[in-house]
């Protein structure tokens, strides 16, 4: 049944649910769920010892996979006896201590960017996106400068610039990737500890469990702003994803100075990420409909992992490829058709399935005209949507990519990521450290997305379930 018939891209639902179906109304019903659940009730990730093990773990990991992949021809290297085991730490810590200190190069570069893109999401103009309601704000919707698309035009263009006339050589950046790396991590565990504080000073927090390590892991701010800028969009966009593609951008121009060339698998990366990072922001409209907006506090888990987490254990495969000679992962013209062609379709079906959702919530709200940034690929917009009307009054997508999983962004994204390691072969697993983390973290996710989800909507959750049958890949699981 249609029930929204200003336009072609109306609504239609599956059930019969009575009430205003043009725009989302939250019931009683469900503000009392929503209040539920945003109380602290149980620990994740194994409560505080589990985050103080992963706050400590994650950039000792880090450290480690790159002095394997810089230094020792990316095996894993470890002690060969027990009594190796004090002077295997020592060697790894000389590495640390000689090209991964926090040295001025490192301090100059990660802030000059860090304050480059915070001063140029202030000043450039952008499209307005109205976010979802906040049930902590009572319902109130926050408004978003989206402007991050040209905010890359503007980085591009100027490091391009910086290049060019010798001001700020791109190919450095990946020669002082271990410098870089360790202010990165200063910056994710600094900036978490100032918006924890802060947001405590001022009785803003939410959701607290009363411990401070695993109140300073989850975060303590749920939208933190510095004028019209949200800073959790804006670490999400502009950090990690400028500096995974300049990066890519520099594995390939220390290429071509060494070899007069850039190889396929280079290039690859920087398609690759170029794909990423413009699709944040043609599509960043998009994002404060997501669970990362709405429901997610800016904290340890999220800030480090933007800051440091991302730029720095994503792209194994490009100081791989930086710091090796390309005859070591040479692909046949087969296997290059071959793994461009998954890494299109994958994109294809994750951009697309990201529009189809956030578009639909959109619809929801009585958004009906949509921001028109390039490329708009087919299929971004679902004409005629079916959903499940839930008694807490939000809707459930049951079209497009979203008839057939319940996650069907989830694994083309996942897809993505594995040929970012599949790009240089066999020669070292670590590049595959993106996708092995990845679906480590997307199932965790899901687990605890489905279990809020099934308390918040209870039998209609069930429903939706039984539409929707499958969580990940059609037919299989």
């Amino acid at each position: 049944m249609a029930v929204n018939g200003n336009g072609t891209d109306t609504l239609r639902k599956r059930n019969n649910a009575t009430g205003n179906t043009t725009k989302l109304v939250v019931s009683e019903h469900g503000r009392e769920i929503d209040r539920q659940l945003d109380q602290h009730e149980t620990y994740e990730f194994g409560g505080p010892w589990g985050v103080v093990a992963i706050m400590t773990g994650f950039p000792v990991l880090m450290y480690y996979l790159w002095i394997c992949l810089w230094f020792y021809d990316g095996k894993l290297v470890h002690p060969t006896s027990v009594d190796d085991i004090q002077p295997f730490l020592w060697r790894m810590w000389a590495h640390i201590a000689k090209d991964a200190s926090p040295n001025l190069y490192g301090w100059k570069v990660y802030s000059g960017n860090f304050f480059f893109q915070l001063f140029i999401a202030w000043v450039i103009p952008g499209y307005k996106q109205e976010g979802l309601p906040v049930p902590s704000l009572q319902y109130k919707t926050l408004t978003y400068n989206c402007n991050a698309l040209y905010c890359l035009y503007v980085t591009v263009i100027t490091s391009a610039a910086l290049h060019y006339y010798n001001i700020f050589r791109l190919t450095e950046i990946i020669d002082n990737y271990g410098h870089l790396m360790s202010v990165s991590m200063i910056y994710g565990f600094g900036v978490s500890l100032i918006t924890y504080l802060y947001a405590v000073m001022t009785g803003t927090q939410i959701r607290m469990s009363g411990n401070f390590f695993y109140d300073y892991f989850m975060g303590a701010a749920l939208n933190p702003r510095l004028g019209s800028i949200d800073l959790k969009m804006w670490a999400e966009v502009r950090i990690p994803w400028v500096i995974v593609f300049f990066l890519s951008v520099s594995g390939a121009c220390k290429q071509y100075e060494e070899y007069g060339y850039v190889t396929p698998n280079m290039a690859f990366m920087i398609l690759a990420t170029g794909f990423y990072i413009n699709a944040c922001g043609k599509g960043e409209e998009c994002i404060p409909q997501t669970w990362d907006m709405f429901h997610e506090k800016w904290g340890f888990m999220v800030i480090f992992w933007n800051f440091s987490g991302v730029p720095f254990s994503y792209v194994y495969s490009v100081v791989y490829m930086a710091s090796h000679d390309p005859s070591k992962y040479q692909f046949s013209t087969g296997g290059y058709v071959l793994i461009y062609t998954i890494l299109c379709t994958a994109y294809y079906i994750w951009d697309t399935a990201m529009s189809q959702k956030s578009r639909f919530k959109m619809q929801t709200q009585g958004i009906t005209e949509f921001r028109k940034t390039f490329p708009q690929l087919p299929g971004c917009i679902v004409k005629n949507p079916t959903y499940i009307q839930t008694e807490h009054g939000n809707r459930l997508l049951t079209s497009g990519w979203w008839a057939y999983s319940r996650k069907p962004n989830y694994v083309a994204d996942w897809i993505m990521s594995l040929t970012w390691g599949a790009i240089i072969g066999t020669t070292t697993i670590i590049p595959y450290f993106y996708s092995m983390f990845f679906i480590t973290v997307l199932i965790h996710r899901c687990t605890r997305d489905f279990e809020r989800c099934s308390r918040k909507y209870g039998k209609d959750w069930e429903r939706y379930c039984q539409v929707v049958k499958y969580k990940f890949i059609p037919g299989i699981y």
